[in-house]
Protein backbone atom coordinates (compact mmCIF):
# COMPACT_ATOMS: atom_id res chain seq x y z
CA UNK A 1 0.00 0.00 0.00
CA UNK A 2 1.48 3.62 -1.02
CA UNK A 3 2.32 5.84 2.25
CA UNK A 4 0.21 8.18 3.32
CA UNK A 5 2.30 11.46 3.03
CA UNK A 6 1.44 13.64 5.76
CA UNK A 7 -0.44 16.87 5.90
CA UNK A 8 1.22 19.66 4.51
CA UNK A 9 1.28 22.52 7.63
CA UNK A 10 0.56 25.61 6.05
CA UNK A 11 1.94 28.51 7.30
CA UNK A 12 0.33 31.01 9.66
CA UNK A 13 -1.61 34.20 7.90
CA UNK A 14 0.20 37.00 8.90
CA UNK A 15 -1.64 40.21 8.50
CA UNK A 16 0.26 42.90 7.22
CA UNK A 17 0.31 45.98 9.16
CA UNK A 18 -2.25 48.77 8.68
CA UNK A 19 -0.56 52.09 8.85
CA UNK A 20 -0.13 55.94 7.29
CA UNK A 21 1.75 59.04 6.55
CA UNK A 22 0.59 62.07 8.09
CA UNK A 23 1.97 65.38 7.53
CA UNK A 24 1.00 68.23 9.74
CA UNK A 25 2.86 71.59 10.91
CA UNK A 26 6.11 70.47 8.99
CA UNK A 27 6.19 67.46 11.13
CA UNK A 28 5.84 64.17 9.52
CA UNK A 29 4.46 61.27 11.66
CA UNK A 30 3.99 57.24 11.11
CA UNK A 31 1.12 55.78 12.51
CA UNK A 32 0.44 52.14 12.51
CA UNK A 33 -2.18 50.19 14.18
CA UNK A 34 -0.53 46.96 16.20
CA UNK A 35 -1.58 43.63 16.46
CA UNK A 36 -2.90 43.98 19.93
CA UNK A 37 -5.05 47.01 18.60
CA UNK A 38 -2.62 49.77 20.18
CA UNK A 39 -1.81 53.01 17.88
CA UNK A 40 1.24 53.52 17.64
CA UNK A 41 2.27 56.80 16.54
CA UNK A 42 6.27 57.82 15.16
CA UNK A 43 7.67 60.34 14.34
CA UNK A 44 9.48 60.64 10.56
CA UNK A 45 10.42 64.06 9.98
CA UNK A 46 10.60 66.86 11.61
CA UNK A 47 11.68 70.51 10.63
CA UNK A 48 10.84 72.31 13.90
CA UNK A 49 14.51 71.69 15.21
CA UNK A 50 15.87 73.59 12.11
CA UNK A 51 13.27 76.49 12.84
CA UNK A 52 14.88 76.34 16.27
CA UNK A 53 18.77 76.22 15.20
CA UNK A 54 17.64 79.42 13.45
CA UNK A 55 16.09 81.22 15.62
CA UNK A 56 19.34 79.95 18.15
CA UNK A 57 21.88 81.35 15.74
CA UNK A 58 19.81 84.37 15.07
CA UNK A 59 20.01 85.41 19.17
CA UNK A 60 23.49 84.38 18.72
CA UNK A 61 24.03 86.56 15.97
CA UNK A 62 22.26 89.51 17.89
CA UNK A 63 24.00 89.55 21.37
CA UNK A 64 27.57 88.13 19.81
CA UNK A 65 29.10 88.48 23.68
CA UNK A 66 26.29 87.57 25.42
CA UNK A 67 25.00 90.89 26.52
CA UNK A 68 21.88 89.94 28.37
CA UNK A 69 23.55 87.58 30.67
CA UNK A 70 26.14 89.91 31.69
CA UNK A 71 23.78 92.17 32.50
CA UNK A 72 22.33 89.69 34.87
CA UNK A 73 25.84 89.09 36.20
CA UNK A 74 26.38 92.48 36.85
CA UNK A 75 22.81 92.66 38.77
CA UNK A 76 23.27 89.57 40.35
CA UNK A 77 27.06 90.66 41.28
CA UNK A 78 25.68 94.08 42.82
CA UNK A 79 26.89 96.07 40.12
CA UNK A 80 23.91 98.28 37.88
CA UNK A 81 25.21 99.43 34.34
CA UNK A 82 25.17 102.82 33.28
CA UNK A 83 22.05 105.20 31.76
CA UNK A 84 23.81 104.63 28.47
CA UNK A 85 24.19 101.26 28.74
CA UNK A 86 20.75 100.29 30.14
CA UNK A 87 19.02 102.85 27.47
CA UNK A 88 20.99 100.62 24.89
CA UNK A 89 20.26 97.23 25.75
CA UNK A 90 16.91 98.77 26.06
CA UNK A 91 16.43 100.01 22.05
CA UNK A 92 18.05 96.71 21.18
CA UNK A 93 15.44 94.12 22.92
CA UNK A 94 12.33 96.96 21.48
CA UNK A 95 14.12 96.65 18.13
CA UNK A 96 14.87 92.75 18.39
CA UNK A 97 10.88 92.27 18.99
CA UNK A 98 10.18 92.93 15.52
CA UNK A 99 12.86 90.75 14.05
CA UNK A 100 11.30 87.65 16.57
CA UNK A 101 7.50 89.22 15.00
CA UNK A 102 8.77 88.56 11.49
CA UNK A 103 10.31 84.99 12.56
CA UNK A 104 7.06 83.87 13.79
CA UNK A 105 5.17 85.37 11.63
CA UNK A 106 7.08 83.21 8.66
CA UNK A 107 6.05 80.03 9.69
CA UNK A 108 2.57 80.82 8.64
CA UNK A 109 2.87 80.80 5.34
CA UNK A 110 0.81 77.77 4.04
CA UNK A 111 -2.22 79.80 5.93
CA UNK A 112 -0.99 82.79 3.80
CA UNK A 113 -1.05 81.23 0.49
CA UNK A 114 -4.82 79.63 1.78
CA UNK A 115 -6.00 83.19 2.57
CA UNK A 116 -4.09 85.29 0.93
CA UNK A 117 -6.99 88.59 1.37
CA UNK A 118 -7.70 87.61 5.26
CA UNK A 119 -3.87 87.88 6.20
CA UNK A 120 -3.57 91.08 4.30
CA UNK A 121 -6.35 92.76 6.06
CA UNK A 122 -4.73 90.94 9.35
CA UNK A 123 -1.16 92.58 8.10
CA UNK A 124 -2.48 96.18 7.95
CA UNK A 125 -4.45 95.26 11.66
CA UNK A 126 -1.02 94.79 13.21
CA UNK A 127 0.46 97.60 11.37
CA UNK A 128 -1.96 100.29 12.85
CA UNK A 129 -2.10 98.62 16.28
CA UNK A 130 1.96 98.69 16.47
CA UNK A 131 1.59 102.12 15.58
CA UNK A 132 -0.60 102.96 18.14
CA UNK A 133 1.07 101.66 20.82
CA UNK A 134 4.61 103.02 19.93
CA UNK A 135 2.65 106.59 19.81
CA UNK A 136 0.99 105.19 23.27
CA UNK A 137 4.52 103.98 24.77
CA UNK A 138 5.88 107.57 26.55
CA UNK A 139 2.46 107.80 28.40
CA UNK A 140 3.72 105.38 30.39
CA UNK A 141 7.46 105.28 30.87
CA UNK A 142 7.74 102.58 33.28
CA UNK A 143 6.36 100.41 30.84
CA UNK A 144 8.31 101.94 28.04
CA UNK A 145 10.37 98.74 26.64
CA UNK A 146 7.25 96.73 27.08
CA UNK A 147 4.77 98.77 25.47
CA UNK A 148 7.38 99.91 22.94
CA UNK A 149 8.57 96.09 22.04
CA UNK A 150 4.91 94.76 21.72
CA UNK A 151 4.71 97.47 18.87
CA UNK A 152 7.57 96.46 17.06
CA UNK A 153 6.46 92.90 17.39
CA UNK A 154 3.10 93.62 15.66
CA UNK A 155 4.91 95.73 13.16
CA UNK A 156 7.37 92.94 12.46
CA UNK A 157 4.44 90.33 11.89
CA UNK A 158 2.78 92.86 9.92
CA UNK A 159 5.49 93.51 7.48
CA UNK A 160 6.03 89.75 6.66
CA UNK A 161 2.40 89.36 6.23
CA UNK A 162 2.00 92.15 3.99
CA UNK A 163 4.92 91.03 1.74
CA UNK A 164 4.10 87.80 1.73
CA UNK A 165 0.33 87.59 0.35
CA UNK A 166 1.26 90.51 -2.03
CA UNK A 167 2.39 87.83 -5.14
CA UNK A 168 -0.59 85.77 -4.79
CA UNK A 169 -2.81 88.80 -5.03
CA UNK A 170 -0.72 89.93 -7.93
CA UNK A 171 -0.83 86.66 -9.61
CA UNK A 172 -4.76 86.82 -9.94
CA UNK A 173 -4.61 89.73 -12.72
CA UNK A 174 -1.39 88.40 -14.40
CA UNK A 175 -3.15 86.79 -17.27
CA UNK A 176 -0.27 86.68 -20.10
CA UNK A 177 2.79 86.35 -17.84
CA UNK A 178 3.17 89.97 -17.00
CA UNK A 179 3.29 89.38 -13.28
CA UNK A 180 6.30 91.19 -13.01
CA UNK A 181 4.75 94.08 -14.79
CA UNK A 182 2.21 94.15 -12.60
CA UNK A 183 4.65 93.74 -9.25
CA UNK A 184 6.42 96.94 -10.35
CA UNK A 185 3.46 98.85 -11.00
CA UNK A 186 1.78 98.05 -7.73
CA UNK A 187 5.34 98.79 -6.34
CA UNK A 188 5.16 101.79 -7.62
CA UNK A 189 1.52 103.18 -6.74
CA UNK A 190 2.56 101.91 -3.10
CA UNK A 191 5.65 104.03 -3.05
CA UNK A 192 3.83 107.02 -4.46
CA UNK A 193 1.07 106.85 -1.93
CA UNK A 194 3.55 106.37 0.97
CA UNK A 195 5.28 109.63 0.62
CA UNK A 196 2.08 111.59 -0.32
CA UNK A 197 1.15 109.64 3.44
CA UNK A 198 3.97 110.97 4.68
CA UNK A 199 3.36 114.62 3.47
CA UNK A 200 -0.12 114.38 4.90
CA UNK A 201 1.72 112.89 8.37
CA UNK A 202 4.02 116.01 8.40
CA UNK A 203 1.22 118.55 8.24
CA UNK A 204 -1.06 116.41 10.69
CA UNK A 205 2.11 116.41 13.25
CA UNK A 206 2.24 120.49 13.39
CA UNK A 207 -1.39 121.20 13.49
CA UNK A 208 -4.17 118.38 14.63
CA UNK A 209 -1.33 115.76 15.77
CA UNK A 210 1.00 118.39 17.66
CA UNK A 211 -0.57 117.29 21.11
CA UNK A 212 -1.03 113.64 22.55
CA UNK A 213 -5.02 114.62 22.77
CA UNK A 214 -5.25 114.97 19.10
CA UNK A 215 -3.27 112.26 18.08
CA UNK A 216 -5.42 110.05 20.68
CA UNK A 217 -8.16 111.40 18.34
CA UNK A 218 -6.86 111.26 14.93
CA UNK A 219 -4.97 108.26 15.42
CA UNK A 220 -7.86 106.03 15.54
CA UNK A 221 -10.12 107.78 13.06
CA UNK A 222 -7.45 107.45 10.17
CA UNK A 223 -7.07 103.73 11.19
CA UNK A 224 -10.48 102.81 10.88
CA UNK A 225 -10.27 104.77 7.47
CA UNK A 226 -7.24 102.97 6.49
CA UNK A 227 -8.56 99.08 7.50
CA UNK A 228 -11.89 100.31 5.48
CA UNK A 229 -10.15 100.87 2.69
CA UNK A 230 -8.28 97.86 2.62
CA UNK A 231 -10.86 95.44 3.68
CA UNK A 232 -12.89 97.27 0.61
CA UNK A 233 -9.78 96.80 -1.68
CA UNK A 234 -9.71 93.10 -0.48
CA UNK A 235 -13.25 92.44 -1.24
CA UNK A 236 -13.15 93.67 -5.22
CA UNK A 237 -9.83 91.32 -5.59
CA UNK A 238 -10.41 87.98 -7.08
CA UNK A 239 -8.20 84.95 -6.57
CA UNK A 240 -8.24 82.44 -8.44
CA UNK A 241 -6.43 79.57 -6.76
CA UNK A 242 -8.79 76.71 -4.99
CA UNK A 243 -9.02 76.63 -1.02
CA UNK A 244 -11.69 75.06 1.10
CA UNK A 245 -13.95 78.28 1.09
CA UNK A 246 -13.84 78.88 -2.78
CA UNK A 247 -14.03 75.74 -3.73
CA UNK A 248 -17.35 74.99 -1.97
CA UNK A 249 -19.14 77.56 -3.87
CA UNK A 250 -17.84 77.03 -6.70
CA UNK A 251 -19.52 73.11 -5.85
CA UNK A 252 -22.72 75.08 -4.47
CA UNK A 253 -23.42 76.99 -7.10
CA UNK A 254 -22.85 74.11 -10.12
CA UNK A 255 -25.06 72.39 -7.91
CA UNK A 256 -28.07 74.62 -7.60
CA UNK A 257 -27.64 76.59 -10.74
CA UNK A 258 -25.57 74.16 -13.38
CA UNK A 259 -23.08 76.80 -13.95
CA UNK A 260 -19.31 77.30 -13.07
CA UNK A 261 -18.69 80.90 -11.29
CA UNK A 262 -15.67 82.75 -12.43
CA UNK A 263 -13.44 84.22 -9.54
CA UNK A 264 -15.07 87.61 -10.17
CA UNK A 265 -18.50 86.40 -9.24
CA UNK A 266 -17.23 84.93 -6.03
CA UNK A 267 -14.84 87.78 -4.38
CA UNK A 268 -17.66 89.90 -2.75
CA UNK A 269 -19.63 86.78 -1.46
CA UNK A 270 -16.02 85.24 0.46
CA UNK A 271 -15.92 85.53 4.20
CA UNK A 272 -12.73 87.08 4.92
CA UNK A 273 -13.46 87.05 8.91
CA UNK A 274 -14.44 83.41 9.10
CA UNK A 275 -13.40 81.60 6.14
CA UNK A 276 -13.97 78.09 7.59
CA UNK A 277 -17.97 78.19 7.31
CA UNK A 278 -19.34 75.18 6.58
CA UNK A 279 -21.65 75.56 3.43
CA UNK A 280 -24.86 73.15 3.30
CA UNK A 281 -25.37 73.42 -0.71
CA UNK A 282 -21.95 71.65 -1.06
CA UNK A 283 -21.88 69.16 1.19
CA UNK A 284 -20.92 70.67 4.93
CA UNK A 285 -17.51 69.40 3.84
CA UNK A 286 -14.52 70.24 6.15
CA UNK A 287 -11.11 69.49 5.20
CA UNK A 288 -7.81 69.20 6.82
CA UNK A 289 -8.72 66.95 10.24
CA UNK A 290 -6.29 64.08 11.04
CA UNK A 291 -6.73 61.11 9.87
CA UNK A 292 -6.85 58.62 12.54
CA UNK A 293 -9.05 60.92 14.20
CA UNK A 294 -11.44 60.98 11.58
CA UNK A 295 -11.96 57.11 10.18
CA UNK A 296 -11.39 53.72 11.51
CA UNK A 297 -8.96 51.06 9.27
CA UNK A 298 -11.73 49.37 9.05
CA UNK A 299 -13.52 52.01 7.00
CA UNK A 300 -10.17 53.02 5.43
CA UNK A 301 -9.58 49.91 3.95
CA UNK A 302 -13.37 49.74 2.67
CA UNK A 303 -12.98 52.34 1.30
CA UNK A 304 -9.90 52.23 -0.60
CA UNK A 305 -11.38 49.11 -1.98
CA UNK A 306 -14.46 50.61 -3.50
CA UNK A 307 -12.37 53.21 -4.73
CA UNK A 308 -8.82 52.18 -4.75
CA UNK A 309 -7.60 54.81 -7.86
CA UNK A 310 -8.91 58.00 -5.83
CA UNK A 311 -6.22 60.76 -3.65
CA UNK A 312 -9.42 61.53 -0.95
CA UNK A 313 -11.28 59.81 1.66
CA UNK A 314 -14.63 60.76 2.73
CA UNK A 315 -16.18 60.28 5.86
CA UNK A 316 -20.04 61.44 6.40
CA UNK A 317 -20.74 62.35 10.35
CA UNK A 318 -23.72 63.81 11.82
CA UNK A 319 -23.00 67.47 11.44
CA UNK A 320 -20.28 67.64 8.53
CA UNK A 321 -18.41 65.13 5.83
CA UNK A 322 -14.67 64.78 6.27
CA UNK A 323 -12.40 64.86 3.49
CA UNK A 324 -9.15 64.04 3.76
CA UNK A 325 -6.34 64.36 1.03
CA UNK A 326 -3.48 62.24 0.12
CA UNK A 327 0.10 64.42 0.38
CA UNK A 328 0.17 64.44 -3.63
CA UNK A 329 -3.29 65.62 -4.41
CA UNK A 330 -4.66 68.66 -6.47
CA UNK A 331 -7.13 70.64 -7.03
CA UNK A 332 -8.72 68.38 -9.39
CA UNK A 333 -8.81 65.68 -6.53
CA UNK A 334 -10.43 67.97 -3.69
CA UNK A 335 -13.00 68.84 -6.67
CA UNK A 336 -13.76 65.19 -7.15
CA UNK A 337 -14.02 64.67 -3.37
CA UNK A 338 -16.35 67.67 -3.20
CA UNK A 339 -18.49 66.75 -5.88
CA UNK A 340 -19.25 63.00 -4.28
CA UNK A 341 -19.89 64.35 -0.63
CA UNK A 342 -22.58 66.93 -2.31
CA UNK A 343 -24.34 64.55 -4.37
CA UNK A 344 -24.47 62.19 -1.25
CA UNK A 345 -25.84 64.93 0.93
CA UNK A 346 -28.30 65.70 -1.66
CA UNK A 347 -29.32 62.46 -2.15
CA UNK A 348 -29.88 61.56 1.38
CA UNK A 349 -32.54 63.75 2.00
CA UNK A 350 -34.50 62.39 -0.60
CA UNK A 351 -33.79 59.01 -0.40
CA UNK A 352 -33.07 56.53 2.28
CA UNK A 353 -30.72 54.56 1.51
CA UNK A 354 -27.61 52.78 3.24
CA UNK A 355 -24.76 55.56 2.48
CA UNK A 356 -22.28 52.95 1.09
CA UNK A 357 -25.10 52.94 -1.62
CA UNK A 358 -25.54 56.26 -1.95
CA UNK A 359 -21.65 57.20 -2.01
CA UNK A 360 -21.27 55.13 -5.12
CA UNK A 361 -24.22 56.40 -6.73
CA UNK A 362 -23.04 59.83 -5.97
CA UNK A 363 -19.27 58.65 -7.22
CA UNK A 364 -20.80 57.78 -10.64
CA UNK A 365 -22.82 60.62 -11.20
CA UNK A 366 -19.47 62.75 -10.05
CA UNK A 367 -17.72 60.90 -13.05
CA UNK A 368 -20.82 61.47 -15.44
CA UNK A 369 -20.23 65.40 -15.15
CA UNK A 370 -16.97 66.33 -13.90
CA UNK A 371 -14.79 65.93 -17.03
CA UNK A 372 -17.48 69.32 -18.56
CA UNK A 373 -17.67 70.72 -15.20
CA UNK A 374 -13.14 70.43 -14.99
CA UNK A 375 -13.01 72.32 -18.48
CA UNK A 376 -15.48 74.94 -17.61
CA UNK A 377 -13.54 75.61 -14.27
CA UNK A 378 -10.23 75.84 -16.17
CA UNK A 379 -12.12 78.25 -18.84
CA UNK A 380 -12.92 80.82 -16.12
CA UNK A 381 -9.39 81.00 -14.99
CA UNK A 382 -9.27 78.24 -12.12
CA UNK A 383 -5.61 77.16 -11.56
CA UNK A 384 -6.88 73.35 -10.41
CA UNK A 385 -3.04 72.07 -10.26
CA UNK A 386 -2.85 72.80 -7.02
CA UNK A 387 -5.76 72.91 -3.53
CA UNK A 388 -4.41 75.42 -0.99
CA UNK A 389 -5.94 73.79 2.49
CA UNK A 390 -3.34 75.79 4.69
CA UNK A 391 -2.07 73.84 7.43
CA UNK A 392 -4.67 71.17 7.26
CA UNK A 393 -2.92 67.71 7.91
CA UNK A 394 -2.58 65.23 4.90
CA UNK A 395 -1.80 61.67 4.78
CA UNK A 396 0.58 59.21 2.35
CA UNK A 397 0.14 54.84 2.40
Amino acid sequence: MPKKEPDEVKAPKVEAPVYWLETSESVTRRYEFEPHGYLSVKVVNNSSPIYHRVVESFLNKFFPSGYPYSIICFIDSGLRPTPAQATAVSWILKDGMQHVGKLICSNLGARMDSEPKRWRILADVLYDLGTGLEVLSPLCPHLFLEVAGLGNFAKGMAVVAARATRLPIYSSFAKEGNLSDLFAKGEAISTLFNVVGMGVGIQLASTVCSSMQGKMIAGPLLSIVHVFSVVEEMRAAPVNTLNPQRTAMVVADFLKTGNVSSPADLRYREDLLFPGRLIEDAGNVKVGRALHKVVKPSKLQEWKEIFPEEKFVLSPGNKWTDMLLEHNATGEDALRGWLVAAYAASMEKSFNEPRASLLQDAYDKMNSVFTPFLCELQAKGWHTDRFLDGTGSRFAF
